[in-house]
């Protein structure tokens, strides 16, 4: 473990006689690749985030719940209880007609053992096509932001690496350059004066 003084704040724009010119670049390629790291972050992140927000506040406006009757009976027993819980649920063909007046057809989650021709309700695009139900306002906006967030954090991972590989490059170029030097004056410190 290396020991060090105390923390200078900016040490690598400080003047120093023994500071080159490759390390003057790579204090330019640090702040560079920082100042890009949090704008592309942001952007990417506000950008995306946005974008997912917008797109399910579209789908809460355009898709509608329907009544769509049952197709045939639901396979199972009805349960006495009126409340049914997520495992007394099947799947049962229904059929509905959307707002167009065209039909359509598909799988639901129902009561087990309902009966055929039962109303339930099918959420449906502006085409009439089957959708899940659209999410509330709240969970759009945390789903905006975890999808945001992994995306700003995406976005700010490609100028980081793209700096680090620069870094690396500018670091092998140091070690030649001290490799030659010390070629050319390393003999000369082992010879003896007499």
């Amino acid at each position: 473990m290396a020991l060090r003084g105390p923390k200078v704040w900016l040490w690598r724009w400080r003047r120093n006689p023994l500071k080159r010119r490759a390390d003057r670049v790579e204090a330019w390629v640090v702040l560079g690749v920082w100042t890009l790291t949090v704008l592309a972050g942001v952007l990417a992140g506000t950008t995306v985030s946005r974008s997912v927000e917008d797109g399910l506040a579209r789908e809460r406006v355009e898709w509608r719940p329907l009544v769509a009757r049952l197709a045939e009976r639901a396979p199972g027993t009805a349960t006495e209880n009126a409340r049914v819980s997520r495992a007394e649920q099947v799947w049962a063909t229904a059929r509905w007609t959307a707002a167009d007046g065209s039909r359509h057809s598909g799988q639901l989650r129902v009561p087990a053992g309902s009966a055929a021709g039962a109303p339930v309700t099918v959420w449906t695009d502006p085409e009439g096509r089957q959708v899940t139900r659209p999410v509330t306002e709240s969970q759009a906006r945390v789903r905006a932001l975890l999808i945001g967030g992994v995306a700003g954090l995406c976005g700010a991972a490609v100028p980081l690496i793209a700096g680090r590989a620069l870094r690396l490059r500018l670091e092998c170029r140091r070690i030649d350059q001290w490799d030659t030097e010390w070629a050319r004056f390393g003999p000369m410190w082992g010879r003896t004066t007499g």
